[in-house]
């Protein structure tokens, strides 16, 4: 198992970050990756579509003709769904299409979204993320520097307001704390950029 070169944010190289073999071992289980990207993408779903049914639709009150002698097929209501303008059977109505799945399968899934991207050598290390300013320009040019540009998961020790407001207005990053990361998180970005403090916290954690 190789080490992760650490780099400063001028991309030059300080060190070497070791990797926990317990955790980076290369192996990826892509049923569990499968598993967890379906359950993150149902929790989003907002289940908010509806359709009427005939009880609900406005008019059709009254019988259109009567039920007999008149040559015609019998109705009782023009807002049966037979009729144009109808009720709907058998419709969408709101409803909630989240689920969990075990921690022990979540734990798995994101170890092995990380060993993915290990594998194709989509992580960059950076010895610390310290940001004074909140233009947009000043991250750009970091992530300009460390050859970023395309869609990125920055990965903080902790709630970074800084860094949150520097790159809030770039559309292809995103930055969340090390222990908020999940597997979608991760395979839904290119490349991973994380601090070396949060590389720690994130093998601490799933060695647990």
């Amino acid at each position: 198992m190789k080490d992760l070169n650490i780099v400063h944010i001028k991309n030059e190289s300080v060190g070497k970050f070791e990797l926990d073999k317990n955790v980076f071992d290369g192996t990826v289980k892509k049923s569990c990756i499968y598993q967890l990207v379906n359950m993150y993408q149902a929790n989003q779903r907002l289940g908010s579509a509806s359709t009427k049914t005939r009880g609900e639709v406005s008019g059709g009150g009254i019988k259109p003709w009567k039920q007999k002698g008149t040559g015609r097929a019998r109705h009782g209501s023009i807002r049966s769904p037979l009729w144009r303008h109808g009720g709907s059977t058998f419709g969408p109505h709101p409803r909630d299409y989240s689920y969990q799945v075990p921690e022990r399968l979540k734990k798995v899934g994101l170890i092995s979204s990380l060993n993915d991207k290990f594998n194709e050598d989509k992580i960059i290390v950076i010895d610390e993320l310290k940001i004074n300013s909140k233009k947009t320009k000043v991250f750009f040019d970091i992530l300009a520097k460390l050859g970023i540009d395309d869609k990125c998961l920055v990965i903080t020790e902790e709630n970074n307001k800084d860094v949150i407001l520097t790159c809030r207005n770039i559309p292809f990053v995103q930055v969340k704390p090390a222990n908020e990361i999940n597997a979608y998180d991760v395979i839904l970005n290119k490349k991973i950029l994380a601090t070396k403090k949060s590389l720690e916290l994130i093998t601490k954690r799933l060695k647990k």
